[in-house]
């Protein structure tokens, strides 16, 4: 067994690897670039190598910087992780050849499946079946929209080398398809340094269910069951649960033994996956196979008890896989959310910036620990007070839950999302909570246009509705008469002017059509209890106990006897009496005032926002790497005026409106902050 190893990753798969190393008795070594000195994986490993500058390209791409750190180190073994150079064969190559031990497949491997053309034509031969499509690189634009119209529409665009949703568009028309090779070819060499895109008809209501395999060095090739991964946001998956609420013993059956064929073709040594892409009556086809570890790994070893990581790093040292096929298990139900930095309210915008919060919930199962499950678990790479860099993806973290069935999974998941606190960014914690709740994901009838169906036009507050919204409004008012109790009890008040708690309070909240909406709340605090009251709101009654302090984000306890989390928040950017809380998804802005100071409210006037309508505004924090526009120039609506990079992802401005370019007001190469205003029309 190795005595130590090389992470050649960053965030949280970084501190996945060093978590199952440690437990492992092996020694770990991280890299880093500028913008991860402080970073959490950095912290977690025994040694530290820096890379270079924050740019991928100029740090965790550059294979000779890895290999010299993990020489200098003293590491036996590179582990890849997922992303960068986890797919990449002549770095696998060259890690054997320079005589380290690449803890992943083999080159020839990554070379017959990682290159989705060559994997693709192998598939082909082995007689699996396979999505039609063009499977040679595509040189142009014009070449690819004369192949999308013999394919037929929709097809979609794939960088050979993508992954992560990265290198990817899916075109309905001649338009879309011309100007989606273009962004597709330029992501592809930023983030991977390979161009080449290939093409294949788009499959409409299919679902996306992918065999996680593992083979050793001794031909033993078995699989693991599946993961369901149709919840997708522009092909990014978003939720991934195990085993999938669809296919049938059958169906499982015929996926893993055609994953297994497949893998043993390549002499598979290592973790991977096969994906698939399955119709309405079952029948499936094989998409792609990732020869990595996945980001969706967490479920896999919750309903099996394995350990991935530990697995490959086995495989890799040389041993035989240490269970048959008739010994993997399936037991409970796991679901995982991926946590990214993006807003859900600004159409999933990235969102960049310091950590001023980050307090996930509780957990009761650990990376690593295959023991304890049944539970919660956090893997992450960022830690309060870190930086999110608009250098990499938006992923700050995956929250996985365990249950003993779909629907325990679904209502632990629900509660610990109420209960993972993050500030100074916005993260998509109320999207993942409002796909949660939604019926049909319930009842498990989705497929990979889930998202684009019910949420096609954005997501807003109003995509959230609270099963319960007097509950929140009770709340507020049970949290101000909590406030107003302690108040009572502070020394030295002038005798006829101490503060009285009271029972009678106004919830002044911002109603849909954006007019305040006044609600009579009436407290009875139980006596001899401070944290359990009678909260009464528009004709129903709520018994609410809490212990929580008045300081804390999470408020908990229970409402009519059922236990709920609720973020709670003091004051806010619009007005520092009021208050905040987020539950299930849906968040508040409450002002609790008295009725005499309700009346004087609804005299005060409102302060309209300034016109913004003649700028074109960055939505997002990031790089502004074109300006397609100049001043005088006449510009249409629809028309591109500019393009944003961020967290590997290229953003394109258009015209709202038919106008002339005032002034260009930002430079090309300039860093942007979010509605920093980028041009300015007459």
């Amino acid at each position: 067994m190795f005595k130590k190893i090389l992470i050649a990753n960053r965030g949280e798969i970084a501190c996945r690897v060093i978590a199952t190393a440690k437990k492992m008795g092996i020694a770990t070594v991280a890299v880093y670039s500028e913008a991860d000195s402080d970073a959490r994986h950095v912290l977690l490993a025994d040694e530290s190598v820096l890379l270079g500058a924050p740019p991928s390209r100029e740090s965790y791409l550059v294979a000779e910087k890895i290999i010299a750190a993990a020489k200098k180190t003293g590491a036996q073994a590179i582990h890849p992780g997922y992303g960068f150079l986890s797919e990449n064969e002549d770095f696998a190559k060259r890690v054997e050849e320079e005589g380290l031990v690449f803890i992943g497949p083999k080159h020839y491997s990554i070379a017959a499946m990682g290159d989705k053309i060559a994997s693709k034509k192998l598939a082909n031969e082995a007689k699996v079946s396979t999505i039609p499509g063009h499977n040679q690189p595509i040189l142009s634009p014009e070449e690819a929209v004369q192949i999308a119209q013999k394919i037929g529409y929709p097809v979609m665009i794939k960088a050979s080398a993508g992954g992560g949703g990265k290198g990817l568009r899916v075109a309905y028309n001649d338009k879309e398809c011309f100007e989606g090779f273009s962004s597709c070819r330029n992501e592809a060499r930023n983030s991977f340094g390979d161009d080449r895109v290939f093409m294949e008809k788009f499959v409409q209501e299919p679902r996306h269910i992918e065999i996680q395999v593992l083979g050793d060095a001794h031909g033993n090739v078995i699989y693991l069951n599946e993961r369901e991964c149709s919840i997708q946001r522009r092909h990014q998956k978003v939720i991934e649960e195990a085993p999938s609420p669809f296919i049938s013993e059958a169906t499982r059956k015929a996926m893993g033994e055609q994953a297994v064929a497949l893998a043993k073709a390549v002499k598979y040594q290592s973790a991977g996956t096969v994906e698939f892409v399955v119709g309405k009556d079952q029948d499936f086809y094989f998409l792609e196979m990732n020869t990595r570890l996945q980001v969706e790994h967490p479920v896999t070893e919750c309903i099996t008890g394995l350990d991935l990581v530990e697995l490959m790093i086995r495989v890799a040292a040389g041993e035989a896989l240490p269970l048959q096929q008739a010994d993997v298990k399936r037991q409970g139900w796991a679901i995982e959310c991926r946590i990214n930095a993006e807003d859900p309210f600004r159409n999933f915008l990235p969102s960049t910036g310091r950590l001023v919060h980050f307090t996930p919930p509780a957990q009761s199962m650990w990376q690593g620990n295959t023991q304890d499950l049944l539970g919660v678990r956090v893997d992450t790479g960022v830690q309060e007070g870190g930086e999110i860099p608009m250098f990499y993806d938006s992923m700050i973290a995956k929250l996985i839950v365990h249950g003993k069935d779909r629907r325990d999974a679904i209502a632990k998941m629900r509660e610990a999302l109420n209960a993972f606190v993050i500030r100074g960014i916005s993260s998509n914690i109320p999207f993942q909570a409002a796909l949660l709740a939604h019926p049909d994901f319930v009842a498990g009838r989705f497929n990979t246009g889930f998202i684009a169906q019910h949420y096609g036009k954005g997501f807003s507050s109003e995509d959230v509705p609270h099963q319960d919204p007097n509950f929140l409004t009770a709340l507020a008012a049970f949290v101000r008469r909590m406030s107003r109790e302690r108040t009572t009890t502070l020394t030295g008040q002038l005798p006829g002017y101490s503060v009285q708690a009271g029972s009678d309070y106004v919830v002044i909240t911002l109603g849909a059509d954006g007019q305040h909406v006044h609600t009579p709340v009436h407290v009875d605090e139980f006596v001899g209890d401070r944290g359990h009251a009678k909260v009464r709101v528009n004709g129903r009654s709520y018994e609410i106990c809490s212990t929580s302090r008045l300081n804390d984000i999470i408020i908990a306890g229970t409402v009519d006897g059922q236990p709920f989390s609720t973020q709670v928040e003091r004051g806010t950017t619009r007005n520092p009496l009021a208050l905040r809380l987020q539950h299930n998804g849906t968040k508040i802005e409450a002002l609790v005032v008295s009725p005499r100071m309700a009346e004087l409210h609804k005299l005060m006037p409102y302060k309209a926002p300034p016109d913004m309508s003649r700028f074109v505004l960055s939505p997002m924090p990031g790089l502004l790497v074109d300006v397609a526009v100049q001043t005088g120039q006449k510009v249409q609506a629809g028309e591109r005026v500019a393009v944003i990079e961020a967290m590997k992802m290229e953003n394109v401005l258009f015209a709202s409106a038919d106008g002339v370019v005032a002034k260009v007001l930002a430079n090309k190469g300039e860093s942007l902050a979010v509605d920093q205003p980028i041009v300015e029309f007459e």
